[in-house]
């Protein structure tokens, strides 16, 4: 785990969008130039740091957090869009990466009932 990566896949599936009787799907490959790509380092003191790079290069939206890794699951806590962020996440190692599946309240409705799937790459950074 203790590395950079980016996201190369994420698709989340949220059923009862702010409690409602939607099913609201964001699903995206990051194949068509897109305005930003989330990228990320794992450090062997069980910090990590979390950021967007735009078309530029720059990065933008850092956030901070710990994590640690128990079997096959990460388990990572951050501050994020004004909330604290506690999630697990299933992962198994790729080629060149690792996947990653959590159940967890991505919409904020208070209903831990969303699935994130998230593919990886291993990455160089400055």
């Amino acid at each position: 785990m203790t590395d950079s990566w980016e996201t190369t896949y994420l698709k989340i599936e949220m059923l009862t969008v702010n409690k409602t009787d939607s099913t609201n799907v964001y699903e995206d490959s990051f194949d068509n130039n897109p305005e930003r790509i989330a990228q990320s380092t794992y450090n062997n003191d069980g910090t990590f740091s979390a950021w967007f790079k735009n078309k530029l290069g720059e990065k933008k939206g850092v956030s901070k957090g710990t994590w640690f890794v128990k079997k096959d699951t990460l388990h990572i806590e951050y501050f994020y869009g004004g909330r604290d962020v506690k999630v697990d996440y299933k992962i198994t190692k790729t080629a060149n990466g690792f996947n990653a599946i959590s159940i967890f309240d991505w919409d904020n409705d208070g209903d831990f009932d969303d699935t994130l799937w998230m593919k990886t790459k291993r990455i160089k950074t400055e």
